[in-house]
């Protein structure tokens, strides 16, 4: 019996842990793409070493659980270039107009019963689904 399905669910409970203790130890909602945002624009340089902690982390931490588990688990992720620079443009996008990304607005925000991370969440999440819907069902790209 396939059990693919408990790896999303323990990487949702060690985001979850991660956001609460990002919050406990330094009194800051985690935001992914503000922590990435400051070291990349510079407005971030008070805190660049956790910035870069908590990044290296992010990166790290699914390459060594996969290591040391000797799963790596299938993401279907597209092959075409141009699909993966495109989604990854229109999301970094995403993330400037809404003030904030995933991490920030659905883990943290709807945590808190922030109705802006709440909002937020749920404009991303309709438009993630009329975007599949558009290019996969009429379009056929994905």
């Amino acid at each position: 019996m396939e059990a693919d399905w408990i790896w999303g669910l323990a990487g949702g409970a060690l985001i979850g842990l991660g956001g609460a203790v990002y919050l406990l130890g330094n009194g800051r909602i985690m935001g992914a793409s503000g922590i990435l945002g400051g070291l990349l624009d510079g407005s971030g340089r008070s805190s660049a070493a956790e910035r870069s902690a908590f990044i290296a982390g992010a990166v790290l931490m699914p390459l060594l659980i996969a290591l040391l588990s000797g799963h790596t688990p299938d993401t279907h992720v597209t092959k075409s270039a141009a699909t993966l620079i495109a989604a990854g443009l229109l999301v970094g996008l995403g993330t400037r107009v809404a003030n904030g990304c995933t991490s920030g607005h659905g883990v943290c925000g709807i945590s808190r019963l922030s109705l802006r991370g709440i909002l937020a969440t749920a404009v991303f999440m309709l438009a993630g689904i009329l975007t599949v819907a558009v290019l996969r069902q009429m379009l056929g790209v994905i």
